[in-house]
């Protein structure tokens, strides 16, 4: 979760929304990645999206089986359901997201029941270290300290 931070922290030095991710797989980083959004005027350059394609291109395989992605952020929906579609195993992240999340913050696609795959979920792992980061990012924002 500590090289996920250090994504996130990336990020923010880019102007972009600071969150991270990293794809771990036998104790091996296979993929790592930063929000680049505004970078690349690209609504799909999330920190989890990136990694997974990083990691899915790594190993080979669009299933990402044995892989567990560690992220500062509850993931949106668009990136819970690309973590169902890649059959990852497991998630760990760090704060909640109360405005996009999708593991309960405001749906809860990684626990739907009708998927023919179910990701496990550990969250709250550094949270507060991720929060601090969000908040001072968009701090800065308001107060216009760029």
């Amino acid at each position: 979760m500590q090289v996920a931070l250090e994504q996130a922290a990336k990020a923010a030095e880019l102007g972009e929304v600071p969150v991270g991710a990293v794809a771990v797989l036998d104790g091996r980083i296979f993929g790592q990645g930063y929000n680049r959004k505004e970078s690349d005027q690209d609504p799909t350059a999330h920190a989890e999206m990136i990694a997974l394609k990083e990691t899915a291109v790594a190993v080979q395989n669009w299933r990402l089986l044995g892989v567990t992605l560690y992220c500062t952020l509850e993931p949106c929906p668009m990136c819970a359901g690309a973590m169902i579609q890649a059959r990852l195993p497991r998630l760990v992240y760090g704060a909640k997201d109360v405005r996009f999340g999708a593991h309960g913050s405001i749906v809860n696609v990684l626990d739907e029941t009708r998927f023919n795959h179910r990701v496990s979920v550990t969250s709250g792992v550094l949270e507060a270290e991720a929060a601090e980061l969000l908040q001072q990012f968009f701090q800065m924002l308001r107060t216009g300290k760029r």
